[in-house]
C-alpha cells in the first residue's frame, strides 16, 4: 500500500520525510496541503493533525505526524531495504538518537527563527527584526563550532556512516545555505562544509529538490 504524505513540497518538515522515503525506497503519494490558503487549519486537516502542522502520513489505518517521529518509524519499519539510517549496533543507534536530539533542540530552533525572519516575514509583509536575526546567528555559530569539532573526527555526525542524524539537517541547512544568505556559517567551517557537501549531494536529496 502506498503511504500518503499530507503536506507540501516547499515546507521543510515534509522534505525531511521525503528524503527518508527516497533513501529507504518507500513508495509514497503526496497529498497537497495549501499552507498559504490556511488549508492546514481546516477542520478536515485538524482531524489528522490537531496542531495544524504538516506533514502527516497515512499508512493504511495508521496515521502519524511530526516529521522526526515519522522518519524514525519508517527507518525501523523498512530497516531491511534501502539505506541503513539507524546504524549497525546499539551504540550506533544511541549516537544517531543523540544527534537527532541535538538537531531538534540545539540546531533547528536558531535556523528556524532566522528563516521565519528573513524568508517568511518578507513574503507576508512583516518587518525583519535584525536584532533577533543577529542573536540567533550568534547562537547558531556556537552550535556549529561543536559540529566542527565533532566532524573533524568522523565523516558524519553519528560516525562514519550517513544516518537519520544527518538527514534531519537537510531541509533547514538548505534554507541556511541557499535561501537566507547565511552560507558563511557553513562554509567558514572546513569540516561542516565538507559534511554539508556530502549530505546535500545524495541522490535522495536531489530528488526532493526536484519534487
Amino acid at each position: 500500500m502506498v503511504v500518503k504524505v499530507h503536506g507540501t513540497n516547499y515546507a521543510s518538515g515534509p522534505r525531511r520525510v521525503f528524503a527518508c522515503f527516497y533513501e529507504k525506497e518507500i513508495e509514497f503519494e503526496l497529498v497537497p496541503v495549501n499552507l498559504f490558503s490556511g488549508e492546514h487549519k481546516s477542520p478536515e486537516f485538524l482531524k489528522l493533525q490537531p496542531f495544524g502542522v504538516v506533514p502527516v502520513v497515512q499508512d493504511g489505518d495508521f496515521t502519524l505526524y511530526e516529521s522526526r517521529a515519522i522518519i524514525r518509524y519508517y527507518s525501523e519499519k523498512y530497516r531491511s531495504q534501502g539505506t541503513e539510517l539507524l546504524g549497525h549496533s546499539l551504540e550506533d543507534r544511541g549516537l544517531v538518537e543523540q544527534w537527532l536530539e541535538v538537531e531538534g533542540q540545539n540546531y533547528y530552533p536558531h535556523v528556524y527563527t532566522m528563516v521565519v525572519q528573513l524568508e517568511v516575514h518578507p513574503l507576508i509583509g512583516l518587518p525583519v527584526d535584525d536584532k533577533v536575526v543577529a542573536e540567533h546567528e550568534e547562537k547558531l555559530a556556537k552550535v556549529l563550532d561543536v559540529y566542527e569539532e565533532r566532524l573533524s573526527k568522523t565523516k558524519y555526525l553519528a560516525g562514519d556512516f550517513f544516518s537519520l542524524a544527518d538527514l534531519a539537517h537537510l531541509p533547514f541547512t538548505d534554507k541556511l545555505v541557499n535561501s537566507i544568505g547565511k552560507e558563511h556559517l557553513i562554509r567558514d567551517r572546513k569540516h561542516v562544509s565538507a559534511w554539508w557537501d556530502a549530505i546535500s549531494s545524495r541522490p535522495a536529496w536531489k530528488k526532493v529538490l526536484q519534487l
